[in-house]
């Protein structure tokens, strides 16, 4: 793990983005409330969440982290029948959270194919990436997207 030790605390923030895609009919099932495992966008929500606090275990050498702030969100794009999540997360802290970021949006992913595999098993997760991130001595990245 790298010595962070001597590094100065700053407000870290990141915000990563992933997309689930699906058929529509899912995509309806899920919106009405009538996946039988219950409300998949909250269930998602609760286990990414979750997950950005315990990304210290679950990844090799990364720290772990007493995150100040985490929040994810859900745009629902019925045209492409599919999810877009956004995490956002936060620290003052001597190390970034990138990487809680994209374990945030990875497991709410992971969650929503678990909660709808039953009515489709097609679902593909992809496009998981860091949007953004500021604070430490990198400084700022803001990645360009075509949305």
């Amino acid at each position: 793990m790298v010595d962070v030790t001597a590094k100065a605390e700053t407000i870290r923030k990141a915000k990563a983005r992933g997309i689930v895609k699906m058929d529509p009919q899912t995509l309806k099932l899920i919106e009405k409330g009538e996946i039988a495992k219950g409300n998949v966008l909250t269930t998602a929500k609760i286990a990414g969440i979750m997950a950005a606090k315990k990304t210290g275990e679950l990844i090799p050498l990364c720290h772990p982290l007493e995150l100040t702030g985490i929040d994810i969100n859900f745009n629902i794009d019925r045209k492409n029948a599919q999810i877009e999540i956004e995490s956002q997360v936060q620290i003052t802290g001597k190390t970034g959270v990138e990487i809680e970021a994209l374990t945030a949006v990875s497991i709410a992913a992971l969650t929503i194919y678990d909660m709808c595999k039953a009515v489709n098993k097609k679902i593909v997760i992809g496009e998981i990436m860091l949007l953004e991130k500021s604070g430490g001595k990198s400084g700022t990245f803001v990645r360009e997207t075509s949305r």
